[in-house]
């Protein structure tokens, strides 16, 4: 399957109006593609949107709630009639909640999952036909969280496990049909977003992004990649790859882990509850990619870098297996003695 250049693209980005989103719709619109922004908040749109065209790049947006199907449907029509149709959609809308599972209530459980579960279903659905007929790439921001447990996010995590269920099945049937339409998932790692601020917050204590957490940009780097090149899946992080790793090959030595650090990383008992100003219930994108833990940030990870580049990554295994292999044998060759 190949895919047009981001230049040649016009790429839809739900959630665009803040964090992840809007970096990715930066970098892409810098790359001379044709970005068109969606989220629930017009106001963060019009801000969003106003950013990308200060700095040169060509930015449309349409409002939408992706946990309503007719809202999405509209967008998809909006989009196809506007700029005659899209060649990557990238599902990227999600929130967040910090709370324990037995103190959220069903109306708040229901609403994360609509936006983080139904969005995603709702945007494949609706993007797919269109996607077919033209060719392109599903693209979905999933989460380290869909492979490991996570206390306090508890219920983010359980929506991040149905987004990769689902994803990860929808590729198969569309590999079955031969459909020309790369599907991606992107599982990042704790991001430096607003996520902490626009999250529903029921603990005793400052919500932020577990550590470590790395920029935005980074995710951004890869979303972009996987527009132009069609990819499976790829976590962005070398600790969160680490962290997965620790669950899937020692569950119960993970378990005793995270049970006591997702409650000192997520929270923050000695700083007050932020206000909420939306971002749960109703929108609160307003343009801003950064969150509040530009301290604790890592601007580059090795690992999403080998991951974009895997035929550098290989060769570079291979070299230094091959050095290591030939130091060996030199230490017990006669000539090395």
């Amino acid at each position: 399957m190949k895919l047009k250049p981001l230049e040649e693209q016009t790429i839809v980005i739900t959630g665009g109006s803040s964090g992840i989103g809007l970096a990715t719709a930066k970098m892409a619109a810098a790359r001379g593609a044709n970005v068109v922004l969606v989220a629930r908040n017009e106001e963060g749109l019009e801000q969003a949107a106003q950013q990308i065209r200060a700095e040169g790049g060509r930015c449309d947006y349409v409002r939408a709630d992706v946990g309503s199907r007719e809202e999405v449907r509209s967008a998809v029509e909006s989009v196809i009639e506007r700029h005659g149709g899209f060649d990557t959609w990238v599902s990227n809308a999600g929130v967040g909640v910090y709370a324990k599972l037995e103190d959220l209530g069903d109306e708040d459980h229901r609403r994360l999952f609509d936006t983080n579960y139904w969005g995603v279903v709702h945007c494949a659905t609706e993007a797919l036909p269109h996607l077919k007929h033209r060719g392109g790439a599903l693209i979905t921001t999933g989460s380290i969280s869909s492979q490991m447990p996570a206390p306090v996010l508890s219920s983010y995590t359980a929506s991040k496990y149905a987004v990769k269920g689902y994803i990860d099945s929808l590729r198969l049937e569309l590999m079955h049909e031969k459909a020309p339409v790369s599907v991606t998932l992107i599982q990042p790692s704790g991001i430096n977003t607003p996520f902490g601020e626009h999250s529903l917050n029921r603990m005793d204590g400052r919500s932020k992004v577990p550590v470590p957490v790395y920029s935005p940009d980074i995710v951004a780097k890869a979303i972009c990649h996987a527009a132009e090149h069609p990819t499976r899946d790829m976590i962005v992080g070398g600790s969160g790859r680490a962290m997965t790793l620790l669950s899937k090959f020692a569950p119960n030595l993970a378990d005793r882990v995270f049970s006591v650090a997702f409650f000192k990383t997520a929270i923050d008992p000695a700083q007050p509850k932020r206000e909420m100003d939306g971002g749960f219930h109703e929108g609160g994108g307003k343009g801003e990619v950064y969150g509040d833990q530009m301290n604790e940030m890592r601007r580059t990870s090795v690992y999403a870098a080998l991951r974009r580049h895997p035929v550098a990554a290989t060769v570079g295994l291979a070299t230094l297996l091959t050095g290591a292999a030939g130091l060996l044998l030199s230490r017990h060759s006669p000539v090395g003695r």
